[in-house]
């Protein structure tokens, strides 16, 4: 996907600045595509580590933030950016975002930094341009708030966990 041209039919028009040196070199693959999903069907990108080392260790229970070299703006309004634990590295090596889900609101021009926090019982060696959690564009709602004495009575009610599968 050329980044500099029109985007493709249905695509959300984001714009991408490297924030680091060698960044864009990282998000480079085989045949000059910049920021190409892994493949033509995955819904996120890969997010690199792009370290200023080579590598650098996470002990266990640790967190680090992990400068992944870009900066996004979503162009269409209602779109933010998610960004989402790679499977792969937390199922085998227990490394997963540590909020959970990390929000990237769409008037933050910042570098994204990946905060990944070492859920295993052994420290971890993260490499530079190592793929490390994936960025997910989606839309948001925001709410119009309209104030009510109570809410209407549904089915569940106020039941909280484990109330349906009774």
């Amino acid at each position: 996907m050329d980044i500099t041209g029109p985007p493709p039919d249905g695509a959300l028009p984001v714009r991408v600045a490297f924030a680091r040196p060698g960044a864009r070199e990282l998000y480079a693959r085989a045949g000059g595509d910049l920021l190409a999903p892994a493949t033509p069907l995955s819904a996120g990108l890969d997010l690199r580590a792009c370290l200023a080392e080579e590598e650098a260790r996470i002990a266990p229970g640790a967190r680090l933030a992990v400068p992944a070299g870009i900066s996004v703006q979503p162009v269409r309004p209602g779109y933010a950016g998610f960004v989402y634990s790679r499977s792969g590295l937390g199922a085998r090596d227990g490394l997963t975002v540590a909020q959970g889900v990390g929000v990237i609101d769409p008037d933050y021009t910042g570098e994204i930094l990946v905060i990944l926090l070492n859920t295993s019982g052994e420290e971890r060696t993260l490499r530079r341009g190592e793929r490390v959690a994936q960025l997910v564009f989606q839309p948001y709602a925001r709410p119009a708030w309209e104030e009510v004495p109570r809410l209407l009575p549904t089915e569940r009610g106020a039941g909280g966990f484990g109330h349906t599968g009774r």
